[in-house]
């Protein structure tokens, strides 16, 4: 790392101001920053001393993803393996750990390169064009992406989506900081609406199942909409051994992540558990209802399946989009999970509700806080006449 850093400052003076490469500057100083800690520290103005910055909090969430993302790889080959006929007469052959989760990772490793790739080059031509840093938020975003997409979507969709994303989601509106809605879930709502064939059914959530005759990867929430029983168990649903997005399917390794994000204060406790008593409250009215098989799938287990805990720790609380007074992140967090169920019931073209439900909610966002600001003010100007009518 010694040899690194001396050739990062044998090489600065050109992206200085007045150096050859000035104009390139942002590109420079993203991988310095990026390697290594900055050296440059506040000279005037009240402000906070904190050993936290943007680039801490970001590598945080992206180690929170990790477990979601090994898991998928793994799932990605489970999925395809556990379909295929037995190459053996062993009843009880299982195909080995490695062949499993490399088959996996080869399927996922070119998503994330081609989501980090294309995010990140349009980054840095924002960067340049505007002569300001690159800002470290796309790091989480190019992790996101992938793990909230069926393992056969084609690259080139998923570049069209990151790129989409990126520039119409939050360049546009300023970048990293400035944008209204979750990147992520923009780029997952293109390709939903661009490439429906690509993002639903039952052939697209299992590696390769379009080219292989007899293997079905439906989801629990497809089979549900088709008002049939699902035949995996809780335990399978919680452990994640079930079709569906990549990072989306296990309940525990989300759990772990989250248990990371709470620990360190990156996350809000309150969206997250407000989500999930919104989900249970939409969950029980429609078990109470009981018209359709979707309704009458117990209130609990909506919580195991589909992308509904992804999106309340990863995505409901991002800190950028989500409100931001505790009351606000109170409602916030009760309507995403209210909605997300309402959505999965009501729409059996869609049976995913958590991506509409946080979109929505993001947008309404700053007209929670807006008039959670104004009841506490009307609230303490009521409590100062009273207290100067007493006086």
């Amino acid at each position: 790392m010694n040899f690194l850093r001396k050739q990062l400052d044998k090489i600065k003076p050109n992206f200085d101001k007045g150096g050859k490469f000035e104009k390139y500057a942002p590109v420079y100083f993203a991988f310095d920053t990026f390697m290594f800690v900055p050296n440059h520290t506040t000279k005037m103005g009240a402000h906070v001393r904190d050993g936290n910055d943007l680039k801490r909090l970001m590598y945080v969430v992206v180690l929170a993803l990790l477990p979601a993302l090994f898991f998928g790889m793994w799932n990605v080959g489970y999925q395809h393996y556990s379909q295929l006929p037995n190459p053996t007469d062993d009843p009880n052959f299982v195909f080995p750990f490695m062949t499993v989760f490399m088959f996996g990772a080869l399927k996922v490793i070119p998503m994330v390169i081609v989501s980090y790739v294309v995010g990140l080059g349009i980054e840095f031509m924002f960067a340049i064009s505007r002569g300001h840093e690159v800002n470290e938020g796309y790091l989480v975003t190019g992790m996101l992406i992938p793990l909230i997409m069926p393992i056969d979507l084609p690259l080139w969709m998923l570049a069209l989506s990151v790129a989409f994303s990126v520039v119409i989601g939050k360049e546009v509106f300023g970048g990293t900081g400035m944008n209204i809605m979750n990147p992520a879930l923009i780029a997952r709502a293109f390709a939903f609406f661009s490439y429906a064939p690509f993002m639903s059914g039952d052939k697209v959530w299992v590696a390769d199942a379009s080219t292989i005759d007899g293997v079905s990867g439906e989801t629990i929430l497809g089979t549900l909409a088709s008002n049939n029983t699902p035949s995996y168990s809780v335990m399978e649903m919680f452990m994640g051994y079930i079709p569906g997005s990549i990072g989306e399917t296990s309940v525990l390794m989300i759990l772990i992540g989250a248990a990371l994000l709470l620990y360190t204060g990156v996350a809000s406790w309150r969206v997250m558990v407000s989500g999930v008593v919104g989900a249970v409250v939409m969950g029980l009215l429609f078990n109470t209802w009981g018209a359709n098989t979707l309704m009458n799938f117990p209130w609990w287990q909506h919580l195991l399946v589909g992308g509904f805990a992804f999106g309340i720790v990863f995505m409901a609380t991002d800190p950028v989009t989500a409100a931001q007074t505790n009351v606000g992140k109170w409602i916030y967090g009760f309507f995403i999970g209210f909605f997300a169920i309402m959505i999965r019931v009501f729409n059996g073209a869609y049976p995913e509700g958590i991506m509409m439900a946080i979109l929505l909610m993001n947008v309404f966002a700053p007209t929670i806080d807006h008039y959670v600001v104004e009841s506490n003010i009307k609230r303490r100007n009521k409590r100062l006449e009273k207290n100067l009518k007493a006086a």
